[in-house]
């Protein structure tokens, strides 16, 4: 039986347009800071306070780089500033950080490459709607200016975000729950999104995928690891990838014996099938970590698995999770441990989810209790190059993406109710537009703060890592 009453379409279609009134479609406009908004800096310092002290400033320096930068780590400011803003009250599962980046290719379990969304780290139950829509178009009129594009073509990114994500929200609210719930896009539906695309465009974008198809355990094996006779090591190559005996000053027997425990314990979170299959393999090394922008500084691993032979890898990525930066404004998540609360979202919102997403607690070397989620490192994950596209190919992506993001909210959400409140009309649409290019206005404001705090000393920032 279903878990709560189960609406018929019109008394959903009712609740949405009943929405209106809480929160009128051209009030998501608004983006004006209120006098008393937080310090965006003293946010990220108490992000700071969390994560490893000698990450740190390898953090600062990423998000130094620009504007976007800045933006890609400053999802906890975002956050304090969607919290002040009107609700729908129209709750999905939210990505949380749906930034532009966050999506891409990457192999779907029956080995098809399909694109989605990748990054699940803020992800959040019960939050409404739109605060992932405004995160991505303001993503957009960000990217936009580091591109250089004019005002206008800016403006054509953000609105084909907005537009896509209506249009696919509304054509989602027609289809049977079980179509909507298989729906996504594979490599065939790219090809047909970027028929439009000129020849050199779409010559290097299928390089792109055929490049990600081979970005796997394999590859990852080939490129991170070195062999010692029999023995087979990740590299060392500080501070970005450092071997674990190099952290912990244990004897390799204790190091081996606790990630074992570690292993074991990850492969009670797998479904039975998959636990199966994990069973086949064994540990053999791990490695501390650096990734992204926003991340860096949390404590990142990534696990050595071999199976049938020497040439036979797993790689996995054990990374750290801590509350989503949604949290402090939406309540407790629905899982106490915050691994796990990574892995259930990422398995509701996405169409095809990785097998090896599962979920542990381990003691950090610094002897803190920690919670992790688990996931293959490489398994043909690519990504678009968006310092190399012009302002059509933006527009072209920025649409792929509010679709994808419209297909995420509608297995979550009431997809009905989201489709009536927004309506047919371009009223939402220009909104987000208003919102998006105010909210970049705000973020250079941001960055400069940052900047300076960076340049008196403030924060400490290590750059070119």
């Amino acid at each position: 039986m279903p878990p709560t009453q189960v609406l018929t379409p019109s008394e959903r279609q009712a609740a949405g347009r009943a929405a209106r009134s809480r929160a009128p479609r051209k009030s998501h406009a608004v983006c004006a800071p209120e006098a008393d908004r937080p310090d965006p800096v003293e946010i990220l310092e108490r992000q700071d306070q969390t994560r490893a002290p000698d990450l740190v400033p390898i953090r600062h320096g990423r998000m130094l780089a620009s504007p976007f930068s800045f933006y890609r780590g400053a999802a906890a400011v975002m956050a304090a500033d969607l919290a002040a803003t009107p609700s729908s009250g129209l709750k999905v599962q939210l990505c949380g950080d749906a930034h532009l980046s966050n999506f891409g290719a990457f192999m779907a379990p029956d080995r098809r490459l399909i694109f989605d969304i990748n990054d699940f780290d803020e992800t959040h139950r019960g939050g409404p709607f739109e605060w992932d829509v405004k995160r991505l178009a303001a993503s957009f009129a960000v990217a936009s200016r580091a591109l250089g594009l004019k005002r206008g073509q800016c403006a054509a990114a953000v609105s084909a975000a907005a537009a896509a994500y209506r249009r696919e929200i509304r054509r989602l609210a027609g289809l049977r729950d079980l179509d909507v719930w298989y729906s996504r896009v594979d490599v065939e539906a790219l090809e047909r999104y970027l028929s439009e695309v000129s020849p050199p465009r779409r010559e290097k974008f299928m390089k792109g995928v055929a490049k990600a198809e081979h970005k796997d355990s394999l590859r990852a094996f080939a490129k991170l690891t070195r062999r010692d006779g029999d023995v087979v090591r990740i590299i060392s190559d500080p501070p970005l990838i450092v071997p674990i005996e190099e952290l912990v000053k244990e004897s390799e027997s204790t190091i081996e014996m606790t990630l074992r425990v570690l292993v074991n314990q990850y492969r009670r979170t797998l479904h039975p099938d998959v636990r199966h299959l994990a069973d086949r393999y064994r540990y053999v090394h791990a490695a501390h970590k650096v990734v992204g922008v926003g991340s860096v500084g949390t404590r990142c691993w990534i696990v050595l698995l071999l199976g049938r032979d020497g040439e036979d890898p797993l790689f996995l990525q054990v990374k750290e999770a801590g509350p989503s930066v949604l949290a402090p404004y939406l309540g407790a998540a629905r899982y106490r441990h915050e691994g796990r609360r990574v892995v259930e979202g990422q398995r509701l919102m996405q169409a095809a989810s990785d097998l090896f997403l599962g979920w542990l607690s381990a003691e950090g070397i610094d002897g803190v209790q920690k919670q992790f989620y688990v996931r293959q490192l490489w398994d043909g994950k690519g990504s678009f190059e968006i310092e190399e596209m012009g302002p059509e190919d933006l527009r072209r992506y920025a649409s792929l993406c509010g679709e994808t993001l419209a297909r995420g909210h509608a297995r979550s959400g009431d997809r009905i109710a989201i489709a009536s409140y927004l309506g047919r009309g371009e009223a939402f649409d220009r909104a987000i537009c208003d919102f998006a290019e105010a909210y970049a206005d705000q973020n250079e404001r941001d960055y400069k703060a940052f900047s300076v705090a960076v340049e008196s000393g403030r924060l400490a920032a290590e750059t070119n890592v």
